[in-house]
């Protein structure tokens, strides 16, 4: 059995370790997930479902859940989330464009927004259905710069393929234009070609 050491870490970090670990086993065996939190038990138990995988969780006290994933001969029937996923894999079928127009997720808290992309972006280095390309503008633009605390995750996604564009006004409105640290500046006529070519578009 396999364990992975989750505790600390936030969304969607046990649920990226936990699938590495899967991956290790070939045939029959299990993955141990410890994590400190019940967002991420839940998140492990609805994966662990997706997948087809049974799952056992024990609690231990507040602040410790184990999350053992069972991969073998007694799966279960995968249910529909996992499956809409394998019917089509990123750029083998379809154009996929990603549009980003803030540093931030979501509204409200401008911290949690913060703490909210960085981990989407990694979710998306980590996911096996990559997008054909990611758009920056407006705020955006701020995150693909020298100092972002998503580059390292935004050069990891170049070097699988994805095109990084980032909006040459914005960067330069935000006076970010000699800081770009990944992926190339285009302008909004190109902008708007990706996404009228995208299959499909994907804005977090």
């Amino acid at each position: 059995m396999i364990e992975v050491n989750a505790l600390g870490d936030v969304c969607p970090v046990p649920v990226i370790k936990a699938r590495k670990a899967l991956k290790q086993i070939e045939n029959d065996g299990a993955v141990l997930v410890i994590v400190d939190n019940e967002i991420s038990r839940e998140n492990l138990e609805k994966m662990a479902s997706e997948m087809g995988y049974k799952y056992i969780t024990n609690e231990v006290n507040k602040d410790r859940y184990e999350v053992k994933i069972i991969k073998g001969k007694h799966n279960i029937e995968p249910s529909e989330p996992h499956k809409a996923l394998k019917i089509k894999h990123g750029s083998e079928e379809e154009n996929i464009a990603m549009v980003i127009s803030s540093d931030r997720m979501g509204e409200g808290s401008q911290e949690l927004g913060e703490i909210l992309m960085k981990a989407f972006i990694y979710a998306v280095t980590e996911s096996e259905k990559l997008p054909d390309t990611i758009i920056f503008y407006n705020g955006g633009a701020k995150l693909t710069a020298k100092g972002s605390p998503v580059v390292e995750h935004l050069q990891t996604l170049n070097t699988k393929g994805v095109e990084i564009l980032t909006c040459g006004t914005c960067s330069n409105y935000y006076n970010l234009t000699d800081n770009l640290a990944v992926g190339e500046l285009t302008n909004m006529y190109n902008i708007y070609e990706k996404i009228a070519d995208a299959d499909k578009i994907i804005k977090p």
